[in-house]
């Protein structure tokens, strides 16, 4: 849940040959090829993007076994990009109703931003693996309480980041402002309670069902706490987390995009069930 995010796809030998294989698989100097993939930035944004490339990806329903879960989503993201790009307009979901949103020049130019495609996709594959532990947690001098979480209930979330020191509280503003994104555009249509796993975490009055407000208000507040935090601009991420905040609204369409079009049946596979 804590670990920062790195810039760039650490892809696997496995991805590299899939890569390979499926948008030049006559080539001659493969060893070179890889090299490419990895160091050059636009190289590797044509191969990701290869038509071929996403072709494979949505055919194979044993994919995801096979590749890294941050190339899938970049696969995906990178597809969904250009089909936003030559659309007029997204799609916005009012109550049970769809009305056309006439904003994809918006989201087109927010995905062409640096690193930032590569953010939403890494965030992706962190959902899905959702880690579940108990800490113990100071209330005040000399006590202590065990506290249930996992990392898909930003209320256990914000109370633990409230009890870290001030250094240690990046990994949990990225990650609550990650929830509020993700839960808001993939499983738009569910209405979210904080998840305890079995017991809850808090008393049932503090647990808080949200609305798609609350999840844009908390996500840009926490997305902002990150931006500000020195360790996020030691690392170079405070550019990343500014336009997730600025721009939080056009982070979702992407998205919802891919949720809609290309995990529309797999959804529960890829992430599990929709959060209650």
């Amino acid at each position: 849940m804590l670990n920062t995010f790195s810039g760039n796809t650490h892809f696997t030998e496995v991805d590299l040959d899939f890569l390979i294989g499926e948008a030049v698989p006559q080539a001659s100097n493969k060893v070179r090829l890889r090299q490419m993939i990895l160091e050059e930035q636009e190289f590797r944004q044509a191969i990701v993007g290869d038509e071929r490339v996403f072709q494979r990806v949505i055919s194979d329903a044993e994919v995801m076994v096979k590749l890294s879960p941050a190339l899938y989503f970049e696969i995906l993201l990178r597809k969904a990009s250009k089909e936003l790009h030559l659309s007029t307009y997204t799609v916005e979901r009012i109550g049970k109703e769809t009305i056309p949103v006439f904003d994809t020049s918006g989201v087109t130019a927010l995905m062409e931003q640096p690193r930032v495609l590569e953010y939403l996709a890494q965030m992706l594959a962190s959902f899905t693996v959702i880690e579940s532990q108990v800490r113990r947690v100071r209330v005040r001098r000399g006590i202590w309480r065990r506290i249930r979480h996992n990392d898909m209930d930003i209320d256990s979330l914000m109370h633990l980041c409230s009890a870290a020191d001030e250094e240690n509280r990046l990994g949990y503003y990225k990650r609550i402002a990650d929830v509020c994104l993700f839960v808001s555009s993939v499983f738009q249509e569910h209405s979210y309670f904080g998840q305890g796993g079995g017991e809850s975490t808090f008393p049932a009055s503090r647990r808080m069902r949200r609305s798609m407000e609350d999840y844009e208000w908390e996500g840009k507040r926490f997305y902002g706490l990150a931006e500000s935090h020195p360790a996020a601009r030691l690392a170079g991420l405070s550019g990343i987390f500014g336009v997730l905040r600025e721009q939080f609204i056009y982070a979702r369409k992407p998205l919802r995009f891919i949720a809609s079009q290309y995990l529309h049946s797999s959804r529960a596979n890829v992430f599990g069930s929709p959060p209650q």
